[in-house]
């Protein structure tokens, strides 16, 4: 009698006796994991950092999203625990693979964590299991990569496996969208895979939606991101723009805001960080140029947001210049090195190039951030945060607001640094009576000290 393995995994998902995987245990597969152990399901993380395993059987968490209070008790009642070894899979029902898919610097997709994920799970693969793939990458990936690897373990996809594509949307630090909430783009290798994989995520989304295909799913995380890399370069250049016409950026903004219809606010700034918007938008120009086609879009935004570092290091020279000051042996205070707001990750984040442009430049250059413990420099030296003190802004010559954390005093960095180029607006805030100097992208109307 042939085993039904589509109504099999649908069973074991629907009375939660199902073991779920999650390859990459990040921002991305920690929360994943939490989700399905909070739900009732005996949980599997695997990843390859050691040290983070270790600390995940502790009860302890390294992201910002998932408290320890969190993940303490699912460790505890054994509905989650992490290891390093693909051997723990070997009974699993279904696995998300959620792992970095960084760039290469020639730009080209940088697969090794997919490969490697995959073929760790093809040792323990077997029928009835199902796979998602999570990482953001190019279209055709999940089909040609994931499904293919499966069917030459003489797996039947659609019959005796189940392929999908799934990709993430988590916006760190934010409190009101998390993985429950965001509705889930689901994309399967066939009908059977679409099915199974629906079924997988309703356990822990309010909404799935699914589509025709992988490469659909994969193409619609590329468009969101490849949106968002477009507007912010677009916001970029109007803010430039701005400049040379001497009016305030922001304000023009703001008040374009106020239509109700037909305008979405995107924000200047020091240019882009993280995983997602700096890097996936390159994911699609790669695969088009392997058909012919030249991302115009893509290229140009890449282009004016890459040069946002170098436009903030003009900024900074001009202000410098004012007050009688060369960049070389100036001290400089840079606020926030993470990527934005409230988090403590610097993958991409603009303040590294900014620390390197200005220290190749002779100045001494110094950073305070909440979040952040230490930092790998681009030129491979290991920083450390400052105090952000009265006597630590007053020792600077210029302080440049990089990232506009909600825990920084503005009142105490405006009253205390006589020099702040501002990127984020972030000196709004301020009520102090005794103000900086304070530059912004573009002549600025409505800041403090203006």
């Amino acid at each position: 009698m042939t085993t039904d393995y589509r109504q099999q995994v649908l069973n074991r998902l629907a009375d939660k006796t199902a073991t779920i995987g999650v390859i990459g245990l990040g921002y991305v597969g920690l929360p994943l994991a939490v989700a399905f152990a909070e739900a009732g399901y005996h949980v599997i993380g695997v990843d390859t950092d050691e040290t983070k395993v270790k600390h995940l059987n502790q009860g302890q968490s390294y992201v910002i999203d998932i408290p320890s209070e969190q993940i303490a008790p699912l460790v505890d009642n054994g509905s989650f625990r992490a290891t390093t070894d693909y051997e723990a899979l070997r009974k699993a029902d279904a696995v998300s693979i959620c792992v970095p898919t960084p760039l290469r610097k020639t730009k080209d997709p940088d697969m090794s964590f997919i490969l490697q994920a995959i073929e760790g799970l093809s040792t323990v693969s077997h029928a009835g299991m199902l796979v998602s793939l999570e990482s953001t990458t190019y279209p055709g990936t999940t089909e040609e990569i994931i499904a293919e690897q499966l069917s030459e373990q003489g797996l039947v996809i659609g019959q005796d496996a189940f392929v999908t594509f799934s990709p993430e949307r988590i916006d760190p630090a934010n409190k009101i969208y998390t993985v429950r909430n965001i509705p889930r783009v689901v994309g399967g290798v066939t009908p059977a895979c679409l099915e199974v994989g629906v079924a997988y995520y309703s356990i822990v989304v309010e909404e799935v939606v699914p589509v025709n295909s992988p490469t659909t799913a994969e193409m619609v995380k590329l468009l969101e991101n490849t949106f968002r890399a477009v507007n912010i370069a677009l916001a970029n250049e109007i803010a430039m723009m701005c400049d040379r016409l001497g009016i305030d950026v922001w304000e023009v903004i703001q008040a374009a805001a106020t239509k109700p219809f037909g305008f979405m606010p995107h924000y200047p700034g020091p240019g882009l960080g993280g995983h997602c918007i700096p890097l996936d938008p390159h994911y699609l120009s790669w695969k088009l140029k392997t058909l012919n086609y030249t991302a115009r879009f893509i290229e140009l935004a890449s282009e004016i947001n890459t040069n946002m570092p170098f436009y903030v290091l003009d900024k900074i020279v001009g202000a410098l210049n004012e007050i009688g000051k060369p960049v070389r042996q100036s001290r400089i205070g840079i606020l926030g090195v993470a990527y934005k707001r409230d988090v403590d990750d610097v993958r991409e984040s603009p303040a590294l190039d900014i620390i390197h442009i200005l220290a190749e430049k002779g100045a001494v250059v110094e950073w305070a951030d909440p979040h952040v413990k230490q930092v790998r420099l681009i030129d491979g030296t290991l920083s450390h945060p400052a105090a952000l003190t009265a006597d630590w802004l007053q020792q600077q010559d210029c302080i440049v607001v990089i990232t506009d954390h909600s825990t920084f005093d503005w009142d105490l960095i405006v009253s205390n640094a006589g020099l702040i180029v501002d990127t984020r607006n972030a000196t709004r805030m301020a009520n102090a009576t005794v103000k900086a100097q304070i530059v912004g992208l573009s002549p600025t109307a409505n800041v403090a000290g203006h």
